[in-house]
């Protein structure tokens, strides 16, 4: 049971690492950040913001009770991604110059907690699609601290 600090939510130090491959290019973004860990309806939620160099993009990792990731990000683009290594999940992909339905293949998810401090990590490996074409292979490394 998680503690009662985290029902109303804890500071936490979060660090996101992103890599992919796209037209067989490697691309690798990492973030450092203040966050805030709050555990509601069994879930936790990790939210941070993603600092860019003109903007910032406020994000949440919901981790669900039965192992499902969902990633929220609200930017010029909003996307919000499942990943449940038991199926196939489908999103749109909301864009300026329209929507795009996408569907994400999980290859490996795998989350898990530390006491003492409270902490975490989640780990998934996955595909995108869209219009029957991968897109790209993606892996997200997440780690906080509270």
């Amino acid at each position: 049971m998680p503690s009662r600090d985290l029902k109303n939510g804890l500071p936490a130090e979060v660090k996101m690492e992103t890599s992919y491959i796209q037209n067989g290019e490697t691309h690798q973004h990492s973030f450092e950040e203040k966050g805030r860990v709050v555990y509601m309806n069994n879930s936790y939620y990790i939210r941070f913001e993603e600092t860019h160099e003109e903007s910032t993009v406020p994000v949440t990792v919901k981790i669900n009770p039965d192992g499902v990731v969902n990633l929220i990000r609200n930017g010029e683009r909003t996307m919000r991604l499942t990943f449940n290594s038991d199926r196939h999940t489908e999103t749109n992909y909301a864009t300026p110059a329209g929507i795009i339905p996408l569907q994400v293949l999980t290859d490996d998810l795998r989350v898990s907690y530390y006491d003492r401090p409270f902490s975490g990590r989640v780990y998934v490996d996955y595909k995108l699609h869209a219009n029957g074409q991968k897109l790209g292979e993606y892996q997200i490394r997440l780690r906080f601290t509270t």
